[in-house]
């Protein structure tokens, strides 16, 4: 089939996201099966395509809340009242308005459509008229977004969240109403769809990248760090859990454990203790978590699949985890521990670090589970797609 992957972020070769590695994850296994899929979208200024022959810049522009100043987040903010939208619909909106629909047409006519998210067809709703399409709901962004109401104490940031869970929960239920097939990225958003959209939906098993070798290196000799964290914790759903983990978790912890948080940060973060590390964005996440003797995955809101719980499982990596982390998984790998008190979850890493120093080797071969994992993918990825085609 020819597709059109139409998405906010055109995949790049080093994909450091949840998101993009969801993206680069859903494109790989429908090009390895022959389908022709060109993506088009916006890059962040100086990034190229990791496929620019089968890639379409709409332009190279700042889309995310972390990387522009305060006056281009108030143009957002403006242009969401001006046109009834989310902001995150109406910055795409100011990025792409007669241009984005405009590169689709010109080369299409398209079997399908991929609307990677709701947010550009919450921005361009004419999208859907461009041929058959298939919505790729990585979270449930009206339940995220009253999740980001709950949890912050700033009045003006309560109303903000509560606004684009609103209007969010209408673009999506439209996009419910007109795709032809729903892909989520959890069993769990699924099920969210209602029993209306069971038979036309179905969960996408992830994988990260390629195949890992979990022993490639004697934890012991790379070890630099007791406890990890991984993530892009600019992103609102992902800092209410690392904001758990540090103002709840970390003080249980014996002082003589350190811990090193990697990923993007907001840019006001908070002060943190002196057994904790901010070691920011790093050129490989896998030699991160391999340096850590176990991960903590700390979710505490957000949707969709945790694709850190995805890379730690391909590892083979002993982790403590929420058991929000684990959503979508129905059975936990034996070096996984769950817990979801901070009392609970600092034992756990506690106990997990104290038999790492001495010598346990806690791993395990994560390739079994990425073997089903693409297997289960490629029938999800088919059932969209023949959906799509009648």
């Amino acid at each position: 089939m020819r597709l059109a992957f139409v998405t906010s972020l055109i995949p790049v070769a080093k994909p450091d996201t949840g998101f993009e590695i969801a993206n680069a994850a859903i494109l790989d296994a429908l090009r390895a099966v022959g389908h022709g899929v060109t993506a088009f979208g916006f890059l962040r200024p100086g990034e190229a395509p990791a496929e620019p022959a089968e890639a379409v810049v709409v332009d190279a522009v700042d889309i995310e809340n972390a990387a522009v100043s305060a006056k281009r987040k108030l143009q957002w903010l403006a242009s969401a009242l001006a046109h009834g939208l989310p902001i995150a619909s109406a910055k795409l909106l100011m990025a792409g308005r007669g241009r984005f629909v405009e590169a689709i047409r010109a080369r299409g006519p398209f079997d399908a459509l991929i609307l990677n998210s709701v947010m550009l067809p919450g921005a361009f709703p004419e999208l859907t008229t461009l041929g058959p399409c298939i919505l790729v709901e990585h979270n449930i962004e009206h339940v995220s977004a009253q999740q980001n109401a709950a949890h912050t104490s700033n009045p003006a940031m309560r109303w903000l969240f509560a606004r684009e869970a609103r209007l969010l929960e209408k673009i999506e239920r439209r996009l419910w109403r007109e795709a032809r097939f729903i892909w989520t990225l959890a069993e769990e958003d699924r099920a969210a769809l209602g029993p209306d959209y069971q038979a036309k939906s179905a969960a996408l098993p992830l994988v990260s990248g390629a195949q890992p070798d979990a022993a490639a290196a004697p934890a012991e000799a790379a070890t630099a760090y007791d406890i990890g964290l991984i993530g892009t914790w600019t992103w609102a759903p992902n800092f209410i859990g690392l904001d758990w983990f540090l103002r709840e978790v970390c003080p249980l912890l014996p002082a003589d454990i350190t811990v090193a948080v990697a990923g993007r940060l907001p840019g006001e973060m908070p002060a943190v203790s002196a057994q904790v590390k901010l070691v920011g964005r790093v050129p490989d996440a896998d030699a991160f978590l391999r340096s850590c003797r176990v991960l903590a995955l700390s979710s505490r809101a957000g949707t969709g699949v945790q694709l850190k719980t995805i890379e730690a499982m391909q590892l083979g990596w002993p982790a403590v985890a929420t058991s929000l982390s684990c959503r979508g998984f129905s059975a936990m790998p034996a070096n996984f521990t769950l817990a979801d008190s901070p009392a609970g979850f600092a034992a756990a890493l506690v106990e997990r670090v104290r038999a790492s120093r001495a010598g346990a080797d806690q791993r395990i071969d994560g390739a079994a589970f990425m073997a089903s994992q693409r297997t289960a993918l490629a029938a999800a990825l088919a059932r969209g797609l023949e959906a799509a085609a009648r």
